[in-house]
């Protein structure tokens, strides 16, 4: 994977949570993951698609922090995840790969966006159908963790 499709992401994921959610973010140490568990309790995937690149990005939240962004973000104070937490994790997911299609195409990356999945429940699995490196970067909030992974060819 290139290395410089990273930091879009890792952008638009700070942009997003500061400016839609109210919410300080800090990155943590990229690393490569090995595995297919999800390091959160609900995520969205999405696949992108071009001429250049193809790939998948995933954000996994851990339930303080996705609870925490439902409160700031519709008034909502949830307990569990639900349907109304489901709905802001794939818009979400939306809103993070929009923000960050829009540097990778002026590098002359340019993609389509499919519609998000999210999956939720303890070590549910995530599969990047893209065979490729997956890239994960954690971000620590003062509500929780969460994790942007990405996986190109």
């Amino acid at each position: 994977m290139n290395v410089s499709f990273v930091n879009p992401f890792l952008n638009a994921t700070l942009n997003v949570l500061s400016t839609m959610a109210n919410l300080q973010a800090e990155p943590g140490e990229i690393s490569l993951k090995h595995d297919e568990i999800a390091l959160g309790d609900i995520t969205g995937i999405i696949e992108m698609s071009g001429e250049k690149v193809n790939g998948t990005l995933a954000i996994s939240f851990s339930e303080g922090v996705v609870f925490e962004v439902t409160k700031r973000m519709l008034g909502d104070i949830v307990t569990e995840i639900n349907d109304t937490v489901t709905d802001l994790v794939g818009e979400f997911t939306n809103m993070i790969t929009g923000g960050a299609k829009k540097p990778l195409s002026e590098r002359g990356y340019k993609f389509d966006m499919a519609i998000p999945s999210v999956l939720s429940g303890k070590d549910h699995y995530v599969h990047h159908p893209v065979k490729g490196p997956t890239i994960v970067v954690p971000f620590s909030t003062g509500a929780g963790d969460l994790y942007i992974e990405l996986c190109f060819k």
